[in-house]
């Protein structure tokens, strides 16, 4: 029998992985996906025999056994550099993961249990409690990617372990209820897979951070016999295919990066299976462990750090995950991490907010917003709810205006050769506003942006006259909009007076959206005239050179409690400059702003409430 196994298991299978993405190999690429397309077509009957005589036959508990008896000597394999053991070994796990992804896409998770309950019984024997095999193989797989150490030839069949965990948890694509009471959530939160937590999330956040490409062909795998591997070399490369579509990065509905092309598949893998173990519902009477995890892990180079409450908490390089999530922010992914960490786990925010480089990691997340028409909406609300997060540390804010950023060649619009990161970031998120005005129209999108700009406003410092000038584009933008809509308005109602017949269309919730961002626009002035009207001469100028904009809103009812400073600062600096005299140039100008703001008393400009915290329908639409 162990002749067969080894004859069985001795097939060659290149397991895909980024590497053939190359532009080098885009057409090796295109017709290697063919090729495997007509293998999983090929396989299909064959799997479909097998999900229909295995509960008779027992096959698929055998191998599994196999595969159980063998990951016992991994390890000493590992040391001893066993080839040929560790890849049959990854072969076996190959094939029950291709069997696992057809089983599990036709049926109910107690269905698929039948299929690890078989038990051979003698004639004369009496039944005995069959062993759970479903618990086992899920929790060896657990102890293979958390004690298998990654060397060249252990790679893959870390990276299979990692893709047959995946596949496990894929049984809630296949229904439309949360699955509360699942089978293998039971088994991860009660069962003997619990005592791994902390060492599973580390093992997975390590591999994301280590960021491991694969190894070079030949490094672990083996050339197939003359025979050219027979017929389960075609099963196992077809089923793979399908594998591969499902759960490499930038699945449905993502737009992929070029950048993502060439990194690893492991750390990929990690980041997913990191992800959807974070996001698993809570038992009945036990919270997620793997939540509980990410929530609470330390910093190891934090040796004040007091004891947690946590079983499950655990110590983590705090700097090379800071380093690898700015690096890798061109993924959903990634950024969906990133979100998790800073909402969730109290540690890794507080270390974050206090990096003097907070560039390397806003940088990243400025870019996808400034290339929002590329990128997925879940992408997008990602990146933003981050900055809404980071908005909210006064800290934070006053900060990015001291970093100061020359050449952002990603940004097209103007030459920027000098800018702070601060007004870099309000040129964004107006863009990106600019952008939902006209395109996507999605009332949640605007709230964050303007929320992060309200949360920022207080400590605007030195704004880049560029950013000034945009802050007032907007506004007349929603200005002229706004009486646009009233104007419609205005007309309907009078063609409706001239006709009875006529329905009357609706523009009140069309206005009552408008106004309340024009609001929120003018409260976002106010804050930074009243909190730091002599850090910003170039507001003040744009202000005074548009003054004409902010005439209709003095006297509506709906905004003249937020005029009252804006109408104080455009009076007070237009009286100044008007007695100067004429034809005065811009920097005479600002010299007269900026010793203006000195003169002009504080206690004439009512201090008003600036922050805007996080709202729920936000994180909804996020997610």
């Amino acid at each position: 029998m162990t002749h067969f196994w080894n004859q069985l298991l001795s097939f060659s299978f290149n397991t895909p992985t980024n590497r053939l993405l190359q532009s080098t190999r885009v057409q090796s690429h295109i017709s290697w996906i063919a090729e495997l397309k007509l293998l999983e077509e090929a396989a299909v009957s064959v799997c479909k025999s097998l999900v229909e005589n295995n509960p008779r036959t027992g096959n698929l508990t055998a191998l599994i056994k196999v595969f159980l008896s063998r990951t016992k000597e991994l390890k000493i394999s590992a040391e001893c550099q066993n080839h040929l053991f560790i890849w049959q070994t990854h072969n076996a796990l190959f094939i029950i993961c291709c069997l696992l992804k057809v089983l599990i896409c036709q049926m109910s998770e107690e269905e698929l249990q039948v299929h690890f309950t078989y038990e051979e019984k003698t004639p004369g024997s009496y039944g005995s409690e069959c062993e759970d095999l479903m618990e086992e193989l899920l929790c060896c797989l657990i102890q293979l990617i958390v004690e298998i150490p990654l060397l060249d030839i252990t790679y893959s069949i870390s990276l299979e372990a990692v893709t047959t965990f995946v596949v496990f948890l894929s049984c809630q694509l296949f229904h439309k209820e949360i699955l509360r009471e699942s089978i293998i959530h039971k088994y991860l939160m009660r069962g003997r897979c619990l005592p791994y937590t902390s060492r599973l999330v580390k093992t997975l956040l390590y591999n994301f951070i280590r960021q491991e490409r694969s190894p070079p062909p030949g490094t672990h795998v083996f050339q197939p016999e003359s025979d050219g591997g027979g017929l389960l070399y075609g099963i196992a490369s077809g089923v793979a295919t399908g594998l591969w579509t499902v759960f490499t990065l930038g699945g449905v509905g993502s737009k992929r990066a070029p950048q993502q092309e060439e990194s690893s598949p492991l750390a990929n893998q990690s980041l997913l299976l990191l992800l959807v173990l974070a996001n698993l519902t809570d038992a009945p009477d036990t919270p997620n462990p793997y939540r509980q995890a990410i929530m609470s892990f330390k910093n190891t180079q934090d040796s004040t750090a007091l004891p947690s409450p946590n079983p499950h908490t655990f110590q983590i390089n705090f700097n090379s995950l800071y380093t690898t999530l700015c690096e890798q922010q061109n993924s959903d992914q990634a950024t969906l991490l990133l979100y998790i960490l800073l909402h969730q786990n109290s540690n890794v925010r507080t270390y974050m907010l206090a990096r003097t480089d907070m560039e390397n990691l806003v940088l990243p997340i400025l870019e996808i917003l400034y290339h929002v028409e590329e990128r997925n909406s879940h992408h997008v609300y990602m990146a933003l709810i981050i900055l809404l997060i980071l908005t909210e540390d006064d800290g934070f804010n006053r900060s990015i205006h001291e970093v100061i950023l020359k050449n952002i060649t990603w940004y097209s619009e103007r030459v920027l050769t000098e800018i702070s990161l601060g007004s870099l970031l309000i040129l964004v998120v107006i863009r990106t506003i600019q952008y939902n005005m006209t395109r996507t129209r999605d009332k949640y999108l605007h709230t964050n942006c303007l929320a992060a700009l309200a949360n920022m406003s207080a400590q605007f410092r030195s704004l880049h006259q560029y950013a000034a000038q945009r802050i007032i584009s907007l506004f007349s933008l929603l200005s002229k909009k706004h009486n646009k809509v009233l104007e419609q308005a205005t007309q309907s109602l009078r063609s409706s007076l001239a006709s009875d017949d006529s329905p009357l269309p609706d523009y009140a919730q069309d206005l009552n959206v408008i106004e309340e961002v024009i609001r929120m626009m003018l409260e976002i002035i106010n804050s930074c005239l009243t909190n730091s009207l002599h850090h910003n001469p170039n507001l003040v100028y744009a202000l005074l050179y548009k003054r004409d904009l902010f005439e209709q809103f003095r006297t509506h009812p709906s905004f003249q409690d937020v005029m009252q400073n804006i109408d104080l600062v455009i009076s007070f600096f237009s009286s100044r400059i008007e007695q100067a005299g004429a034809e005065l140039s811009v920097e005479r100008v600002l010299e007269i702003i900026k010793q203006g703001a000195v003169a002009l008393p504080k206690d004439r400009l009512r201090v008003s409430a600036n922050k805007t915290s996080q709202c729920v329908p936000c994180h909804k639409a996020a997610l």
